[in-house]
């Protein structure tokens, strides 16, 4: 049972309680002076209300440390204004919000916050995951107004038993319903672009099945090294980073049944039941995964230090900067065929993308000569751009085959990946948002593979900066 609890919170005088004749709502930042906030938070959050117009949104922001008012209103105004956010209700958001010095885990300062909300309370715990569950301890402790929503970021817990506790301890302060966790992954348009692609096409959804799909690559390689994140990374790894949390959204959403609408039950239904399913293929980790980790190398031109040489990393950890599985999904429509999962920092040609690829055509008539690749259908997801890879007759003889690839961009959409984010939070509606089984069954699926990376059945291999990862990985047999 929730610990929703009535309460008021009508604004107490507090000068941002301003009337605008909208709803009176409350977005609380907690965590407010960390690197997530000023960089992708409050940018995506001023997109969002120059669209919507939310001039009747309070802005709370809470931290440990201390800030001035002015400074703070200074800060939403700069990151609302990089985020290209402009006009009437831009300017009442910034000129109504606040800023509180408190600890998250203080009972005595929660209560002090919440005091200073009104209307319907959304809670966004911008925080470290430590300190995450410490703060829904504590507000377990104080109780949240009837209809807190309560917003987090991952990891949802670090295995498939401390998911299952943080679920407990989240549905012991507001139902299920009033949970979204955060996946900005799913917020890029291009990673939208999979349900557009996969069920707006006649011609391409009736062969997404094992009859005519070979297998299915889905990368998601950077050039990027830490970039200031040893702190957390080296406590994650690529596996943990990426897989389990992002590149199994994706899959889910790449091999999921259609729903009959993108309604947030439908989709996240469509996408459990996908992950039910899905599962190392043939319960062999420590034969269809692979890890490894970057040496000193060059990327772009820029040196790049070997990882663990890096600051703030203990070589000690094994921790991989690439990741590789293969997963089966034990459904009707994909039975028998291969989804590889791949991340991996430092990489000289980074790839993000989806590739769907197809299988040989079941006969090529005598006289057709030429070289015949297969067919192949990429989504990219850092690059906006769709192909789709096709056999022709070439430019030579009549008879002669030729590859060619088929392609065309798409735009960036209104709002930026949080806009997206926080919209799907603040308008209720939650395709965008991880449920609480979905979190549970991503551990799931990956703990045999972490299992055996612990008890050393699949060795860390090296790979140099700038390459394109270990020289002596060959293609999957499968």
């Amino acid at each position: 049972m929730s610990n929703d609890r009535v309460r008021t919170n009508e604004g107490g005088g507090d000068p941002g309680a301003a009337s605008t004749g909208e709803p009176a709502r409350t977005l609380l930042v907690l965590g407010a002076g960390g690197d997530l906030t000023a960089r992708l938070l409050l940018p995506g959050l001023g997109g969002l209300v120059d669209s919507s117009s939310m001039a009747g949104l309070l802005l709370i922001g809470s931290d440990r440390g201390e800030e001035s008012e002015e400074g703070w209103r200074s800060t939403v105004a700069r990151a609302f204004s990089d985020g290209g956010a402009q006009g009437p209700a831009v300017d009442t958001v910034v000129r109504n919000t606040r800023y509180v010095a408190a600890d998250a885990t203080d009972d005595h300062d929660l209560d002090h916050l919440l005091a200073r909300c009104r209307g319907r309370v959304t809670i966004y715990l911008a925080l470290p995951s430590a300190v995450m569950v410490e703060t829904c301890r504590a507000l377990a402790r104080v109780g949240v107004p009837h209809g807190t929503r309560l917003v987090l970021e991952k990891p949802f817990g670090t295995d498939t038993d401390s998911a299952s506790a943080l679920n407990g301890l989240l549905h012991g302060l507001v139902p299920e319903d009033h949970v979204h966790r955060v996946d900005h992954f799913l917020g890029m348009t291009t990673v939208l672009n999979i349900l557009g692609v996969r069920f707006a096409n006649r011609v391409v959804e009736p062969l997404l099945t094992s009859e005519h799909v070979e297998a299915v690559d889905i990368t998601f390689d950077e050039a990027l090294g830490l970039e200031g994140r040893a702190g957390f990374y080296d406590r994650a790894g690529a596996l943990r980073d990426m897989v389990q949390s992002h590149l199994l959204q994706v899959l889910a959403l790449v091999a999921m049944s259609p729903p009959s609408t993108l309604e947030g039950d439908d989709v996240r239904d469509a996408k459990a039941q996908v992950l039910r399913a899905t599962r190392v293929w043939g319960d062999r980790p420590e034969r269809y995964s692979r890890r490894a980790r970057y040496t000193a190398g060059t990327v772009d031109g820029r040196s790049m230090p070997s990882y663990t040489d890096e600051e703030g990393i203990d070589p000690e950890r094994g921790t991989e900067t690439l990741a590789e599985v293969v997963f089966a999904v034990h459904t009707w429509r994909w039975a028998g065929v291969p989804f590889r999962v791949r991340s991996g920092k430092a990489i000289g040609s980074p790839c993000q993308e989806v590739t769907v690829r197809f299988r040989d055509p079941q006969h090529i008539p005598t006289g057709l000569t030429g070289e015949v690749l297969e067919n192949r259908l990429r989504i990219g997801l850092g690059s906006r751009c769709l192909r789709m890879e096709l056999n022709v007759n070439g430019p030579g003889g009549p008879f002669d085959l030729s590859p060619v690839t088929l392609e065309t961009g798409f735009g960036p959409g209104d709002l930026l990946e949080y806009g997206e984010v926080l919209r799907g939070v603040l308008e209720d509606e939650k395709p965008l948002s991880v449920r609480g089984d979905v979190s549970v069954e991503s551990w799931r699926i990956i703990e045999p593979v972490l299992h055996a990376w612990r008890d050393g059945r699949v060795p860390l291999e090296g790979y140099r900066a700038g390459s394109a990862g270990p020289a002596n990985w060959e293609s999957w047999q499968t």
